[in-house]
């Protein structure tokens, strides 16, 4: 109570499930060993609409199309005792499945 939509957004995003934990540290190794920006990816993608109603959505698997580019970003859940193999296949599967997906479309199917 009291507290707008974007009060909320601002207090809990990124989401930690994208950021890591604590995540301020973990916002910090994002900027020092990633090298492009995450943009859409890993954010918020949603409404807020007129009657006080609002859905969101993290964008975990993304595919932007810019400057006739099609950009994928796709990551994996780093935990204590994940196989960094298994963790890497994982991401290169869900960025294909992107790519498979958009090929498709382009198809009209």
């Amino acid at each position: 109570p009291g507290l707008s939509y974007a009060d909320v957004l601002r207090a809990t995003f990124p989401a930690g499930t994208v950021s890591g934990a604590p995540k301020i540290r973990a916002l910090e190794v994002i900027r020092e060993l990633e090298p492009i920006k995450r943009n859409v990816y890993a954010g918020s993608i949603g409404y807020i609409g007129w009657h006080g109603d609002a859905d969101t959505a993290i964008a975990i698997r993304t595919a932007v199309i810019k400057d006739g580019r099609l950009h994928v970003q796709a990551g994996a859940g780093i935990v204590y005792d994940s196989d960094p193999g298994k963790e890497w296949d994982e991401t290169m599967n869900k960025g294909r499945a992107l790519f498979r997906a958009v090929a498709q479309a382009a198809k009209g199917l």
